[in-house]
């Protein structure tokens, strides 16, 4: 009789974790279907130099967008990450996470995203074993454009990232996203 119930217990169990192995995968398609039609939310988050309207768009935040422009200029230009990071300290203007002093990744990172020029690129990362990791070739990407309003042009972004290819002489900080976004906008 206990190995019968045990039998059966083994039985629930399996056909549980069927079900939900089912409703993970359903939940995955149903993303991926958002993501392919252009209804997914991560393509409205929020990022610095932009909010979000009463309908969840994006629309340019007229003071931080000056900001990412001075950074892109200031790039192109001849400026380092850390030159820009203290710049931006001496002037009084908070990270996008609201500290006092930027850090040079998250300026690396603001250089390299392709919302700045009005496009969306989702499925950057992807979660593998419950771990996020960049997706090089894991999973499809969806590029978008003309989602929402840019706040710099095309050529000042070809050109930025042609510049950090340029001076990424024995430091990897952003060789990879500068190269994968330049393949990606190619077209634009």
């Amino acid at each position: 009789m206990k190995l019968h119930i045990k039998l059966e217990l083994k039985i629930i169990n399996i056909e549980r974790m069927n079900e939900m192995k089912n409703h993970s995968i359903k939940i995955k398609e149903a993303h991926k279907e958002r993501i392919q039609n252009g209804t997914s939310r991560l393509g409205k988050r929020v990022c610095y130099g932009y909010s979000q309207n009463q309908n969840g768009e994006l629309i340019i935040n007229p003071n931080e967008a000056l900001t990412v422009m001075w950074i892109y200029e200031s790039y192109l230009s001849g400026y380092s990450l850390g030159k820009i990071a203290n710049e931006l300290f001496e002037r009084g203007i908070k990270s996008p996470t609201g500290k006092d002093k930027w850090n040079r990744e998250a300026i690396d990172k603001l250089l390299s995203n392709e919302k700045y020029v009005g496009s969306v690129l989702l499925g950057k990362r992807v979660n593998v074993m419950g771990i996020q990791v960049d997706n090089k070739g894991l999973a499809d990407r969806y590029f978008t454009t003309n989602t929402h309003p840019a706040i710099i042009n095309i050529e000042l972004f070809r050109a930025v990232q042609n510049a950090k290819l340029e001076r990424s002489t024995g430091n990897n900080m952003g060789i990879n996203e500068a190269s994968d976004i330049l393949n990606i906008v190619s077209g634009l």
